[in-house]
């Protein structure tokens, strides 16, 4: 996911995106330990958009907070 689509959504919006990320991680580190993951990129992309949104909404939380 694109850093500008994050922008455009508010907080409880990215809130939940993290949690939906998170749990799309862990369902590729399950995937990955039973040997059932063909797209091992993946794992690697679903990391750095967590990382993406959570810079966001920290960013945005900061913002509101003055």
């Amino acid at each position: 996911m694109k850093a500008s689509e994050l922008r455009a959504k508010d907080v409880a919006g990215l809130e939940k995106e993290v949690s939906e990320l998170l749990k799309a991680h862990f369902g590729l580190r399950m995937q990955k330990a039973t040997q059932q993951l063909t797209n091992h990129s993946q794992l690697g992309k679903t990391k750095r958009d967590i990382a993406r949104a959570k810079t966001i909404l920290a960013e945005k939380k900061k913002e509101a907070a003055k």
